[in-house]
């Protein structure tokens, strides 16, 4: 398997040969997205070529809502590349969006991007997806100028992109409901989120339990619901098992800021401003409010007995 090409901006694409193209967000990269590039993947064998993906960043809801936007996304562009190259993705083009590309008519995108900077030969592209201003481009438009610009147009079945939808939507509705091993089921992997730790209050470290305090790399990533999970921490390219809270912290605290926070098993290294990716195993309990700190201290032992099982670890 190659590894991924990236290109930042059509300006600095190099030469790809015969290349079959395909055009989304991809946002999780889950089941359905992955049949997507196995379709790619025949495609561009069927003629000696290389796969492409065109992609947006930041997301277009971003620059066209700036202050709505309401995204939840399940991956950073950083993750995405991650697993793209995982299924062995060919060509990544990450087109910035700003407000002047998204001006650009679906014949503007079609002549200048698809043709004359890439000159695709496939493009393979669901009923369903709109591209260009006003969202005028679509599959018709493509059908109807593939023989123009001599590129063949490849439709995905309606009922591959409804799964994708569904998808999609299942995996947010999960997390949302702290369902977390569900939307390990579509994505075909543990979800993640990566951070920077950083100082807390100490409080978890006097109870017994020092926790390491996870500022979120993106502000536009979604974080399961209020709780406490089983989870696998990377430090460094090593793992560890864990115990993730995320919630308001109700016994001990009266503000309302969302707090992220894990303790790691068997674990006792410095680690503060580095940063750590922590994979969602399994959801333990709802956030709770406990009478007392002795409450909160045994809830705590708990749910690291349920860890400690989960993962097959000794249980001191």
């Amino acid at each position: 398997m190659g590894k991924l090409k990236i290109f930042n901006g059509i300006e600095t694409l190099t030469a790809i040969k015969n290349p079959v193209v395909t055009i989304g967000t991809f946002d999780g990269v889950h089941l359905g997205h992955q049949r997507i590039l196995m379709q790619l993947k025949e495609e561009a064998e069927s003629i000696e070529g290389e796969t492409v993906l065109i992609t947006f960043y930041p997301h277009p809801r971003e620059v066209l809502f700036p202050e709505n936007h309401g995204l939840q996304l399940l991956q950073t562009m950083e993750e995405k590349i991650q697993i793209l190259e995982q299924f062995g993705l060919d060509n990544l083009i990450i087109i910035p969006f700003n407000e002047d590309f998204s001006k650009l008519t679906a014949s503007e995108f079609v002549e200048g991007i698809l043709v004359e900077n890439l000159m695709s030969r496939k493009i393979v592209i669901g009923y369903d997806h709109q591209f260009g201003r006003n969202r005028e481009g679509n599959l018709l438009f493509l059908q109807s100028v593939a023989e123009k610009y001599g590129f063949e147009v490849i439709e995905i079945p309606a009922k591959s992109i409804e799964e994708i939808n569904i998808s999609s939507t299942k995996i947010r509705e999960s997390l949302l409901q702290g369902n977390v091993e569900n939307a390990k089921l579509f994505l075909s992997r543990p979800y993640s989120i990566s951070g920077i730790v950083i100082e807390g209050q100490k409080l978890g470290r006097k109870l017994g339990f020092p926790t390491a305090n996870i500022a979120l790399n993106s502000d536009t990533k979604l974080v399961p619901a209020n709780g406490v999970y089983a989870v696998k921490i990377e430090i460094e390219g090593v793992k560890f098992a864990g115990v993730m809270n995320i919630g308001h912290r109700p016994t001990v605290d009266s503000n309302l800021k969302k707090t992220l926070e894990v303790f790691i098993l068997d674990f006792d290294n410095e680690i503060y401003g580095k940063q750590i990716t922590v994979f969602f195993e399994k959801h333990i309990r709802n956030e709770q409010k406990f009478a007392n700190l002795d409450e909160l201290k045994k809830a705590i032992s708990h749910d690291e007995v349920i860890c400690r099982q989960f993962f097959n670890l000794p249980i001191e």
